[in-house]
């Protein structure tokens, strides 16, 4: 018989054991370059942040990034991951 494995957000949340701060990536999908920088600095404010280019999508459209900052704790990382996902020049976030 198989074992039910429990795959809630707050499980996966109790996994990652993370100690505060620490550094977390975001690795962020955009057809907008330019409007992402300009939407990531009004986010960030005097934040510090690094936000570098991974890879173009293979026709070109798409560009990846990674967007680096320290966070320091649970609810700092969970809110700028919903706050970028809010952004309409975010078309994927993870």
């Amino acid at each position: 018989m198989a074992e039910k494995v429990e795959n809630s957000k707050d499980q996966l949340d109790k996994e990652l054991g993370l100690d505060y701060p620490c550094s977390w990536e975001y690795k962020i999908i955009t057809d907008s370059k330019d409007q992402l920088k300009d939407s990531i600095k009004e986010l960030f404010g005097n934040r510090s942040y690094n936000l570098t280019f991974s890879k173009k999508s293979k026709n070109g459209k798409y560009d990846s990034y990674v967007l680096s900052t320290v966070v320091f704790s649970d609810e700092d990382r969970k809110s700028i991951y919903e706050n970028l996902k809010k952004d309409k020049n975010i078309k994927i976030i993870i």
